[in-house]
């Protein structure tokens, strides 16, 4: 008689998520399930990290090794709570994994921030990765940017904007968004932060690579420095300061783009619509060491305000969330009901922890979780009254797209990609991306939203 085998549930498809399927394929008792609201797997390597990375995007690759496995299904264009519920996921599975990541922007809070021109540089990051949702960008008329946030997001959005189009041409970007940059005349672009460069969590690696941008003149705001005791400065840090003093004492005769460091400066209105003006206030550390305004105001002339101060979790429908902090309340990867833990439920990646660290990050993360998952199976062992929801989801005339999919989909942006030279190109519409996952597939049309 064969040893029953157990079967887990997997809620998102990128890096978190395929880090939990590769430490759970290392056992020969699980099947994994991999569900995605996308009909591509790789989340943010996919749609989050810069196309001129390419090292990093690399990752990909190695991950990608986890769908050799026979016990692991690609199941796409899955959407929990709308196509599928909580209950039956809880039915179909002996553990669920929830790894979807942060996809809410947070805000600013002030006057004109919903103005045409002014959106988050997670919608900015999304049109020029060639997410299938992303609203294009238009620059037309754009001159002047302001990138609010001191943290590698907005690090890349000014480095694709502050960039020579021509270094851009290897990527994988969409034919459209390479137009759209060679069509643009940026001159300036503000990265600016409410606090100082010593507070600043951009890595030294991304930070030196913007400012030794070719063609680009530097500058720091002249307070920015003021105070800094570089003995008290962990090694990042201290190397974070080191390279914008450096940038900005560096001469670049005819510059092609100025970048700006203005620290400690908050934005307190966006004026105009479409935008024309960002009205910043300066600020500084009150007695009780909390950051204050001063008072001080000055207007940045830009027409692109590009907000990159953070993200959270969305709340799943029927999943437990905190809606405080923006996660799904955990012990360990156990998700927490309350204060006890929600039986064969269990989280990683930025819905677990919120969103910080880098795409290494989750390895550590996963393999917490999934440390505890495997004790909790042990001891419940293997469920006999699982339902198979591939057959709940086919009685509804609904079919998932599956990882074959996906290679037509990567073989397609291959071909597209070798017409222009490079190793791919983005397909980044739905109807393209749609057309490609039904074209071997049984059933009707399947909804993206």
């Amino acid at each position: 008689m064969p040893e029953p085998r157990y079967r887990v549930a997997i809620v998102g498809a990128g890096p978190s998520g395929l880090f939990a399927a590769q430490f759970l394929t290392a056992r020969n008792d699980i099947d994994v399930d991999i569900f995605d609201r996308l009909p591509t797997p790789y989340g943010l390597l996919r749609y989050g990290v810069a196309p001129d990375h390419t090292s990093i995007k690399a990752v990909a690759h190695a991950l990608a090794r986890v769908f050799d496995s026979p016990a692991v299904r690609f199941l796409g264009l899955v959407a929990v709570g709308r196509d599928v519920t909580r209950e039956e996921l809880l039915a179909g599975y002996d553990a669920v994994i929830y790894a979807l990541g942060a996809s809410e922007d947070l805000r600013m809070g002030v006057p004109g921030e919903d103005a045409v021109g002014s959106r988050s540089a997670r919608e900015f990051v999304a049109w020029y990765s060639g997410h299938p949702d992303a609203e294009p960008q238009s620059l037309t008329g754009v001159t002047q940017v302001a990138a609010i946030g001191v943290g590698n997001v907005a690090v890349d959005v000014a480095r694709i904007l502050i960039k020579e189009p021509l270094a851009l041409d290897v990527t994988d970007m969409p034919a459209d968004v390479l137009g759209e940059l060679r069509r643009a005349r940026v001159s300036d672009v503000w990265v600016i932060g409410r606090r100082g460069p010593q507070h600043a969590s951009f890595t030294t690696t991304e930070l030196r690579e913007l400012c030794r941008t070719p063609g680009v003149a530097v500058s720091v705001s002249p307070d920015a420095f003021d105070g800094i005791d570089e003995s008290l400065l962990d090694r990042r840090t201290r190397a974070n300061v080191a390279v914008l003093r450096e940038a900005s004492a560096a001469e670049t005769p005819w510059p092609r783009v100025r970048l700006h460091f203005l620290f400690w400066r908050r934005p307190v209105e966006v004026r105009g619509d479409p935008v024309r003006g960002l009205v910043v206030e300066r600020t500084a550390l009150d007695a009780s060491g909390r950051l204050a305004g001063t008072g001080e105001i000055e207007t940045l002339d830009v027409q692109l305000v590009l907000r990159a101060i953070g993200y959270r979790a969305v709340r799943l429908p029927g999943v437990p969330f905190d809606e405080l902090l923006g996660v799904i309340p955990s012990e360990h990867g156990r998700v927490l009901d309350g204060d006890r833990p929600a039986p064969r439920e269990y989280v990683v990646g930025w819905i677990k922890r919120g969103p910080i660290g880098v795409i290494g990050t989750n390895k550590s993360d996963a393999r917490e979780t999934v440390e505890q998952l495997l004790a909790d199976l042990a001891v419940m062992g293997p469920r006999s009254d699982r339902i198979d929801l591939l057959d709940t989801l086919a009685a509804r005339g609904f079919v998932p797209s599956s990882y074959a999919d996906w290679q037509r989909i990567e073989a397609a942006e291959a071909n597209r990609g070798a017409s222009h030279a490079r190793e791919r190109m983005k397909i980044e519409l739905w109807h393209e991306l749609l057309d490609l996952v039904q074209s071997e597939r049984p059933g009707g049309p399947i909804p993206p939203n």
